[in-house]
Formats: C-alpha cells, structure tokens, sequence
C-alpha cells in the first residue's frame, strides 16, 4: 500500500495549522484575563539565540505552504513577514490553510521524484528528491517551529497540553 505525497503532506500541514490557531486563540486570551501585553508572547523567545514567537509562526508557515506547492510543481506564494499581533498571525495561517486547500491531490503526481532545488545558485544550494525533501527535510522543520511556538507559550503559562498540540483529526 502506498499513501500520496498530497494525503502525507496537505492535510497533515492543515491538522497542525488549524492547532497552532487554536493555541494562539487560547494564548490570546489568556494575555488579556491576566493583563499581560500580546507583545510579550509575540516577542518571546525560549533562549535568547532562538527566534522569537512570531518568527517561529512565520517559518511553520512559510514550510506549510513551500512543501506542498513544490512538491505539485507550483509557485510558492510570497509573504512579507510584518505580522505584528495575534490577529495578524491568525489571518497568515489562514491564508495559508487556504492555499494548501486549493492543491489538488493529482498536482502531486510524480512528487516523490521530482527534484526540489532551494536556494538555486547560491552557496547554501540544496538538491533533493521530492520524497527527501518532504520526509527528511519540510516535514521536520515544520514541526520544529510548530513545537517551539507551542514551547513559547506553555512556557509562558498559557494552559495548553498535548490536545492542544495534537488538534483535531
């Protein structure tokens, strides 16, 4: 049995996507019942040489929407990174959630060998298969900043646990 590169990406992108917007929520509103200023979770950082709350959502993001598009052979639309609040961020993963519901799983055909070039020309050049590049690249970044932005917060004493982080399936 074999399983496409469209069900072992798009919808396990827009599980985790769909959690992260239900963290935020959450984080939202636990900022506001405790008086705390949005610009501390959205600045915080869980050690002062890793990025910051807003730049982890970006990044988890930015491999949602980069990993499928490359692996149907589409361009990968570009963000500006200037989100500045929790609403900001919310309307990001939506408009990201919406592009990856716009591929259609036959746009993945022939995925697993098509080469995935990032960086083309510069020194930081990398070459992948679009198997490689989805099991043992896009997947564990995107996971990597989901986590750390999940980490931010619990860190921060939002009550979230591993349901949160899980969403729904």
């Amino acid at each position: 049995m074999t399983i496409s590169y469209y069900a072992a990406s798009v919808p396990v992108f827009k599980q985790a996507l769909n959690a992260l917007k239900d963290i935020l929520k959450k984080a939202e509103s636990h900022a506001t019942a405790k008086s705390i200023d949005a610009d501390v979770f959205l600045k915080a950082r869980l050690f002062p040489d890793m990025l910051n709350l807003t730049r982890q959502v970006q990044i988890a993001a930015d491999f949602a929407k980069g990993v499928p598009a490359r692996l149907a052979n589409v361009e990968v639309p570009p963000y500006e990174d200037n989100e500045a609040s929790f609403a900001d961020l919310q309307a990001r993963l939506d408009k990201t959630i919406a592009f990856i519901d716009g591929l259609k799983p036959e746009q993945f055909e022939g995925a697993e060998s098509r080469e995935i070039v990032l960086r083309p020309g510069t020194p930081k050049e990398k070459r992948f298969t679009g198997e490689a590049y989805l099991l043992h690249y896009g997947v564990q970044h995107f996971f990597f900043h989901v986590t750390t932005a999940y980490d931010i917060f619990r860190h921060n004493g939002v009550e979230i646990g591993k349901g949160d982080y899980i969403g729904t399936y």
